[in-house]
């Protein structure tokens, strides 16, 4: 049994987009999955502190095993964790992750929420395995990030064409390419 995270973005909650359904797909497999709802007030930009606060009350649930999965902001979020773990996870998996490479449509409040001062060698020691997702007509996250990101990991992007931002607004309610990925993994 893996202990498996799910992070939502900015404005986001726990029954939102995939997130439930990837969940109850999980947890059929037998894997104990957690889905914090961090503060993500509208306008105000959200505090990563806030999060690290949030996110205390699961750091028990953190191991080898645990594999950490970032939408958006979510997956800023993810980024901040591994540079603060002493030991690696399995897995760490972005969605739409901003780092920085503009167009980012909110590019001063995500930046406002932890900067894009990332510390790639930590990061890419902090996690056995890791998965990069990113469309070509993100209203928020341009492709380019994507890009940067899975150059930065050193892995492979995993480009999947006209999906938006993987949100319900772009018809993301389940994501069955994600859990194909994360079978071989689990």
């Amino acid at each position: 049994m893996k202990n498996i995270f799910i992070f939502h973005g900015t404005e986001g909650y726990p029954e939102e987009n995939w997130f439930p359904w990837l969940k109850q797909k999980l947890e059929e497999k037998g894997h104990r999955v957690f889905v914090p709802q961090f503060p993500s007030p509208p306008i105000m930009p959200a505090s990563i502190t806030e999060w690290f606060a949030v996110f205390k009350n699961y750091e028990k649930y953190i191991n080898q095993d645990t594999i950490i999965i970032g939408h958006s902001l979510g997956g800023v979020f993810t980024l901040r964790v591994l540079e603060k773990l002493t030991k690696p996870i399995a897995t760490a998996v972005f969605v739409g992750t901003p780092i920085g490479v503009k167009p980012i449509l909110n590019y001063q409040r995500d930046s406002s929420f932890s900067g894009f001062d990332f510390d790639w060698p930590k990061i890419k020691n902090s996690a056995k395995h890791f998965l990069v997702y990113q469309s070509d007509d993100d209203p928020y996250v341009s492709l380019g990030n994507g890009e940067s990101l899975a150059e930065k990991l050193r892995v492979d992007l995993t480009f999947i064409p006209s999906s938006g931002h993987f949100n319900t607004k772009a018809g993301y309610t389940k994501f069955e390419k994600l859990l194909q990925d994360l079978e071989p993994l689990l």
